[in-house]
């Protein structure tokens, strides 16, 4: 797949080795993915250089007061996307310690739907895998590019998670 937005993925050191990384299936079928592990400023201190040099606009996904709605917002297709990778706390926290990445506009996606990757559990209703918000946001910007490999991906993965989970289990993930 390929695609003109590109997109990065700060991702917390807890999810690198999770069985449900959403970012290990998105980096699959986009290979331009860039993944960067850490917490601390220093941890993503080649990111912030390559950010400081890129001549791109550069937009932070994620919801809060200070952002905006992507369907609001004219973006142009060459873009850079900064997704946060980890539960909302997790995410949160990757903000706090990173407070260089608020220099940067916040967008959020405004969700009609729930989330399609029912085998994580979150705590909030407008959650998204990492995955899927990077489909929203790519279909968002790019509206002729087919995002369905994404989306197939993580349904497969979906289906093989809940097809390996024990029978009782496997009855409250079934639609």
């Amino acid at each position: 797949m390929t695609v003109s937005t590109e997109l990065i993925v700060l991702q917390d050191p807890s999810e690198v080795g999770h069985a449900k990384n959403s970012v290990r299936l998105m980096a699959l079928v986009i290979p331009e993915t860039r993944v960067y592990v850490g917490e601390s400023p220093d941890d993503f201190k080649s990111l912030r250089q390559y950010l400081d040099c890129c001549t791109k606009p550069i937009y932070l996904v994620y919801p809060s007061d200070n952002s905006s709605d992507v369907m609001d917002t004219q973006l142009e297709n060459q873009v850079v996307l900064l997704f946060l990778d980890g539960t909302w706390r997790k995410a949160y926290k990757l903000l706090q310690l990173n407070p260089w990445l608020q220099g940067y506009p916040a967008l959020h996606l405004d969700l009609e739907s729930a989330s399609n990757y029912k085998i994580r559990k979150a705590s909030r209703a407008d959650s998204l895998s990492t995955l899927e918000a990077a489909a929203m946001m790519l279909k968002s910007i790019e509206p002729e590019l087919k995002v369905s490999p994404l989306t197939n991906a993580l349904e497969a993965m979906v289906q093989q998670r809940i097809q390996s989970m024990p029978a009782d289990v496997r009855k409250r993930y079934e639609s």
